[in-house]
C-alpha cells in the first residue's frame, strides 16, 4: 500500500490532466465532467473524512485544514455550477477556469504546508494505514455528487472548519453555517 501523501498528490495530478483535457478539448467535456466530478467529490470526502482529521490531531495542522476545508467547500460549489452549465458555453469557461484557479490554489498549499508536515510528523506506517484509509473513503464516495453531502460529512466538515456548536446543529443549519452563498 502506498503512503496517503504519494496517494493524493497522485489524485493531484490526474485533476491537472484532466483540466488540461477540459481546457483543450471542448468536445470531450461531456464525457469528462462527470470523471472530473466524481474523482474531485470522492477525493474531498476522502481527505475530509480520513487524512484531515489526523493532520490536526497528529500533525499539528489546525489553521492550515480549516482553510483546506474551507477551500473543499468552494471547490465543490464551483463544481456544481461546472455540472450545470451548457459546456459549449462562455459561462462554461468562466466557471472552469475559477474551478481551476481555486483548485491550483489549495493543492500548491496542500503540498508546501500540509503534506510535507504530515511526511516529516508520521511515520511510514501511520502514512500507510493512512493511505488504506484514504484509498477505501474514496472509493466509498467515488458516486457522490456535489452539494449533496450526508448531516454525518456536513459535520466533519465543520469540525474541519472549527465550527463550534455543530454536533447541536440541524442538517440545514450546518449547511447554512458551511456553505454561505
Amino acid at each position: 500500500m502506498r503512503d496517503v501523501v504519494d496517494l493524493i498528490m497522485q489524485d493531484h495530478r490526474e485533476v491537472e490532466r484532466l483540466f488540461d483535457e477540459l481546457k483543450n478539448n471542448p468536445e470531450k467535456r461531456p464525457l469528462l465532467v462527470p470523471v472530473l466530478t466524481a474523482m474531485l467529490t470522492a477525493h474531498s470526502r476522502a481527505e475530509e473524512s480520513e487524512v484531515y482529521p489526523v493532520a490536526k490531531a497528529e500533525a499539528g495542522e489546525t489553521e492550515e485544514i480549516a482553510h483546506s476545508q474551507e477551500e473543499h467547500v468552494e471547490a465543490e460549489q464551483l463544481l456544481l455550477r461546472l455540472t450545470q452549465a451548457d459546456p459549449t458555453s462562455p459561462a462554461f469557461d468562466e466557471v472552469l477556469n475559477k474551478l481551476v484557479e481555486t483548485v491550483t490554489h489549495h493543492v500548491e498549499e496542500e503540498e508546501s504546508t500540509v503534506l510535507p508536515r504530515m511526511r516529516e510528523r508520521l511515520d511510514d506506517r501511520r502514512r500507510e494505514e493512512l493511505g488504506r484509509a484514504f484509498a477505501e473513503s474514496r472509493a466509498r464516495h467515488m458516486g457522490d455528487r456535489p452539494g449533496e453531502e450526508t448531516r454525518e460529512e456536513l459535520l466533519t466538515q465543520a469540525r474541519n472548519a472549527g465550527l463550534s456548536g455543530a454536533s447541536a446543529m440541524s442538517k440545514a443549519r450546518l449547511e447554512k453555517e458551511l456553505h454561505p452563498s
